[in-house]
């Protein structure tokens, strides 16, 4: 039977095991959580318990402070990373919007060349109208965001 690993954001891992895993000292890990820099989970008697995501956390500043980073710059790195990782995210969930709304421009426009041989059927986008550039289509989302 092989282990399991752990969900990426259980915290499953005392201190000493997340040091060892790290190669930091107990007592550095103590210092990053009191800087801001990590914030393990606690139990309900105030032990630390340190997710695999934690561990990999505590791995990238130990490698940025070897570097020769300090430790603000740390932070800012890490703050960094962070952002870009929220555009990361964004730029996915708009590029699978801009999927769905070709997909629907599509079903739209073959709807319209059918409606056009057939009786009238109501669009299923909100508002598609055609300005006066002949290359321009407008498309009102509700609920936007």
């Amino acid at each position: 039977m092989t282990p399991r690993t752990p969900e990426p954001d259980k915290a499953v891992y005392v201190i000493s095991v997340a040091a060892e895993l790290t190669g930091l000292h107990p007592q550095t890990l103590r210092a990053y959580e009191r800087m801001g820099l990590i914030a393990p989970t606690r139990t309900g008697g105030g032990g630390r318990r340190y997710s695999a995501r934690d561990v990999d956390l505590l791995r990238t500043i130990a490698e940025l402070t070897s570097s020769g980073a300090g430790i603000e710059g740390v932070r800012r790195i890490l703050e960094l990373e962070n952002q870009v990782d929220a555009l990361h995210q964004r730029n996915e969930e708009l590029v699978a919007e801009l999927a769905a709304t070709r997909q629907a421009l599509a079903e739209a426009a073959q709807e319209l060349g059918r409606s056009r041989r057939a009786p009238a059927q109501p669009s299923r986008l909100p508002v598609l109208r055609r300005p006066d550039a002949a290359s321009q289509v407008v498309v009102w989302r509700r609920g936007g965001r």
